[in-house]
């Protein structure tokens, strides 16, 4: 049986957490990148061999990157959450949290089901590096065209998002800049400038989810579907997921926020799915790799989130279309020519 050393591990779990939240494929570059560097590592590495524990450990991973999910996200988990529960007691879905709620339990259903019954042969199958490499080809060619062709309706999204945000920023003095509004301070003067911020952050985020529940169920079940692509290794689950949210006219900002949104509870049951087996014989000489493959992923995950929340309201994804486009092609003739 592989063995995986605790170098590869800690490896793997950084890789994984950043990676799985930007639109660039984790589970790509979890098979290429192993494959690149070549020796144990491509040997150790390999999700095709039936015999490595490497596809439960990366799978398992996956866990730590739901728990920074979770912790970013925790105050609108908790409203999306009651919003769920308020709908069953009070049998009816009117709020935005209850709509938002049965949203993303809708959107989640294809990909679950498909997850289910074929996640295994998928990555088994389509789980060879030079694979990946094309595939990640392919997640270019998605993500540039989703930029390119956006639709007119998403562009106009993003520019009500700029100026719903405009119009929360008052004038410093009569010649100072414009600065955030001090409201949160005025009603609160013992909170300190990142509390106040946090404030700022979370007006947004509900501010977004009002957004989100008037597109639609059928949108939101749209956009989930879209999930299933990753899959593929080289396709990114929330890479796919943003360019199926602005192809249905969300902002560019909103359709990341869904797609994070959506990723948690999926990417939290495929870990879940794979930890038995982490505590079975393919987990055996690995549980402290295991441990500090977790905690780089799950501290990755959570400063890559922070991050990506931020760009998104300025820059697009074609930085990320030109990465995927250039690493798979020359991953792809590195394997394929050279190698």
């Amino acid at each position: 049986m592989s063995h995986i050393t605790y170098l590869e591990a800690a490896f793997v779990g950084l890789i994984q957490g950043v990676s799985e939240l930007f639109p660039v494929s984790s589970l790509g570059h979890n098979v290429l990148i192993p494959a690149l560097i070549g020796g144990s590592w491509a040997s150790d590495l390999n999700v095709a061999k039936a015999s490595s524990p490497y596809l439960a450990f990366i799978v398992g991973m996956h866990v730590a990157t739901a728990i920074a999910l979770l912790i970013y996200f925790w105050r609108d988990w908790i409203r999306i959450i009651g919003g769920f529960f308020s709908s069953i007691r009070e049998r009816r879905v009117a709020t935005r949290d209850q709509r938002l709620a049965w949203m993303i339990i809708l959107a989640t259903i294809p990909v679950g089901l498909v997850g289910v019954v074929a996640d295994k042969p998928f990555r088994e199958i389509f789980g060879k590096p030079i694979v990946a490499g094309v595939f990640l080809i392919i997640n270019g060619i998605i993500l540039y065209c989703g930029e390119k062709f956006r639709p007119q309706a998403s562009i106009r999204a993003d520019q009500a998002v700029a100026a719903e945000r405009e119009r929360e920023l008052v004038p410093a003095g009569p010649a100072g800049p414009r600065q955030p509004s001090q409201l949160p301070r005025a009603r609160h003067r013992q909170v300190s400038d990142h509390e106040a911020l946090r404030q700022e952050e979370l007006a947004q985020a509900v501010a977004a989810d009002e957004r989100l529940a008037r597109m639609g169920y059928l949108k939101a079940v749209t956009i989930g579907a879209a999930q299933i692509l990753a899959l593929l290794a080289g396709i990114s689950r929330d890479g796919v997921a943003m360019v199926a949210g602005m192809s249905r006219g969300l902002s560019r900002e909103d359709a990341a926020r869904f797609a994070f949104l959506l990723a948690t509870p999926v990417i939290l049951a495929a870990g879940v799915l794979e930890l038995p087996k982490l505590t079975g014989p393919l987990g055996n000489g690995i549980h402290g790799q295991i441990l500090v493959g977790s905690v780089l992923s799950g501290v990755g995950a959570y400063l890559s989130v922070r991050f990506l929340m931020k760009y998104f309201q300025t820059r697009t994804l074609t930085p990320f279309a030109i990465y995927c486009f250039v690493f798979g092609l020359l991953s792809v003739v590195y394997l394929g020519f050279i190698k």
